[in-house]
């Protein structure tokens, strides 16, 4: 408890433009190597960049939704490196005038609390080609296909204090980037990941630890543990005497540790300069506001709404907005039920949910749409189906794309609702077990729950609990 962790994240989101941020290449992912890659991407003599104005609109979306400072002027600059994948010998970036300044989004703790994470900056840029090794025995390949793709890099300010925290301000950009449709979050195929800036002080200590940068971190939880492992690891550096050097640092998920890649460089190493081939982007406010205009309600916004509207917790209502689909999905429920949010809110995150899960499926690609999930909870609150029957209907429509009401007539599931019936039930069950029923009315309580299962089962599951508990009551009392 001595220590203090200080975590800044680096998040390349890849925007959903169809061409490259200064060529005509296309980004689809999943070509052959080499194949969506021109003269400009290349790095060829003479070819002049030409700049993909709805890159810069999807920046400035983003800069919105974040509260943050458009600049009515950012420039492009040159970084300059030499890696294999690079075949300009630089990459066209924004330093000194980015596009996006001084924003910040709020995560939800663990405990419930909320908290601002300071966003520093989001600027443009062109992603660089891939290494490839995989195959390739004694040699790299290299594949130019993504040289030249659009990214955003949003820089958060040193605010988060534990993994946890990361994971969730990272996932909360997440979000907003789906929601706001300019990076459609595939971190899988590489087109949302991040880079980990982690340092570690005394507890009290103002002056920041020397920080190491984890880079390439594609998933939530490689996230987590590559700033667990490095937090551990430098602790244990200082307090055996030795010293954190600033460096930048790969995380091997096979391990689950961190090993040193190289120096850490500075910006001066960079030699960044303006590029000469590219004019100032200048943005009027009518163009900024026309922009505004377009946002879509918003995660927090929309979380906020389902509280109010619908009544559900802080925590279900952030459930049910963390994708814009899924959002839609509860949405088009409530509507179609009519009634009961809270119940077609446990259905989506729960029933759903956990097909989803197990199916490895989005949301859009469920095998029970909003509307057939609507005629199931329907069936619920009108006391045809019982809840607990309603899971077994729930799977076989899954399996098999019927409808609630065809399922239930097929499978006769249709709940006992006839008074008559279910008293009748309960008297055969009395009459066959007259030790639990004396045992009972000699004040063992706790076999009610006996009775409620040995009716349930004489009616197939089919009477209705609610009318169930009432007769079993006054006849369990005599």
């Amino acid at each position: 408890m001595e220590w203090e962790t200080v975590i800044g994240l680096e998040i390349h989101a890849q925007l959903a433009t169809r061409s490259k941020i200064f060529s005509g290449s296309a980004t689809a992912y999943g070509a052959e190597p080499n194949t969506q890659a021109d003269l400009v991407d290349l790095g060829y003599p003479g070819v002049l960049p030409v700049l993909n104005g709805e890159a810069v609109r999807m920046a400035v979306r983003f800069g919105l939704a974040i509260g943050a400072r458009i600049a009515p002027r950012s420039v492009f600059a040159r970084k300059n490196y030499f890696y294999p994948d690079l075949p300009k010998g630089y990459q066209i970036s924004q330093y000194e005038l980015p596009i996006v300044a001084e924003g910040a989004l709020e995560i939800v703790l663990d405990d419930g609390t909320r908290k601002r994470i300071g966003i520093t900056r989001a600027h443009l840029e062109e992603d660089a080609g891939k290494s490839l090794h995989e195959g390739l025995p004694g040699v790299s390949g290299i594949d130019l296909n993504r040289a030249g793709t659009p990214l955003i890099e949003i820089v958060s300010e040193p605010d988060m204090r534990s993994a946890k925290e990361a994971v969730a301000y990272m996932k909360k950009v997440h979000t907003l980037v789906r929601y706001l449709e300019i990076c459609d979050g595939n971190m899988q195929e590489g087109s949302f990941r991040c880079d980990a800036n982690v340092s570690v002080r005394r507890k009290g200590a103002e002056k920041f630890g020397t920080r190491a940068e984890i880079k390439n971190l594609n998933s939530f939880r490689y996230v987590e543990k590559a700033i667990n492992y490095e937090v551990e690891r430098q602790i244990e550096l200082i307090e055996s005497g030795g010293k954190v050097v600033q460096e930048t640092r790969l995380y091997d998920p096979d391990k689950g540790e961190t090993r040193s890649m190289r120096s850490k460089e500075e910006a001066n190493d960079y030699r960044y300069f303006p590029d000469p081939d590219l004019l100032p982007v200048a943005l009027e406010p009518e163009v900024i506001e026309s922009l505004r205009a377009t946002l879509p309600e918003l995660p927090d916004e929309k979380a906020a709404r389902f509280v109010r509207e619908h009544g559900l917790s802080e925590y279900d209502a952030g459930v049910l907005t963390a994708s814009r689909e899924l959002g839609a999905y509860y949405e088009d429920v409530v509507r179609r039920v009519g009634r009961d949010p809270k119940l077609c809110a446990n259905w989506v995150m729960g029933d759903l949910a956990a097909f989803l899960n197990r199916d490895n499926l989005e949301v859009g690609q469920s095998k029970v749409d909003s509307a057939a999930l609507a005629g199931l909870v329907t069936r619920i609150v009108d006391a045809t189906i019982s809840g607990k029957i309603a899971k077994e209907v729930f799977e076989t429509m899954w399996d098999g794309g019927a409808s609630a009401d065809a399922v239930i007539e097929q499978k006769g599931l249709r709940q006992i609702t006839d008074t008559g019936a279910i008293e009748a039930a309960i008297d055969e069950v009395m009459a066959k077990n007259p030790g639990q029923l004396a045992d009972y009315r000699s004040g063992k309580d706790k076999l009610f729950g006996f009775f409620v299962g040995q009716v349930m089962k004489a009616t197939g599951g089919k009477a209705n609990p609610a009318q169930l508990n009432d007769l079993l009551k006054k006849k369990l009392a005599g």
